[in-house]
């Protein structure tokens, strides 16, 4: 396992920054693009992102790199006296923390509300507007995490 160690945390690292990558394209233009729609226009806009999301591609460099990040937490605790281990158990849990976590706690709740409610009711430009502060605030942390697992994974390597 030992010997696996260094690859793995090459491949958490490029897993952060690939899901660091695109919740910061969210945080920075995506969701200030979609808030500029009609309310009904940019929850269809956000609905569509949220089912097209569903890829293995993404699934697996999001919750791929969370299972990596469990494996490498358990793995740091039978190599504690190795160089680097205080920078890959610090990547590690901000990783799973801020990534898999938030995103099942907050923004997949968040995401569910909206596809539930009518586009054009009055509740449908609420729970939008609700979505555009929250979502987005939770989309940061994650963006933020991601980047700062991605940087810790370095330092462990370097």
């Amino acid at each position: 396992m030992m010997k696996l160690l260094p690859t793995l945390t090459f491949i958490a690292a490029v897993g952060s920054g690939v899901v660091g990558g695109v919740f910061f394209a969210f945080s920075n233009f995506v969701m200030a693009a979609l808030a500029r729609l009609p309310v009904p226009s940019g929850i269809a806009a956000m609905n569509s992102i949220n089912v097209t999301v569903i890829t293995p591609t993404f699934m697996t460099a999001l919750f791929g790199t969370g299972l990596i990040c469990l494996v490498l937490i358990a793995a740091v605790f039978f190599s504690w006296s190795q160089s680097g281990s205080y920078w890959l158990l610090a990547g590690a849990v901000i990783y799973f923390v801020g990534n898999p976590i938030v995103t099942m706690v907050f923004n997949v709740p968040l995401n569910d509300a909206l596809a539930a409610v009518d586009p054009v009711s009055a509740n449908g430009a609420a729970v939008w507007a609700n979505h555009l502060s929250q979502w987005v605030m939770w989309n940061h942390v994650r963006t933020v995490t991601a980047i700062m697992a991605m940087a810790c994974f370095i330092m462990t390597l370097i």
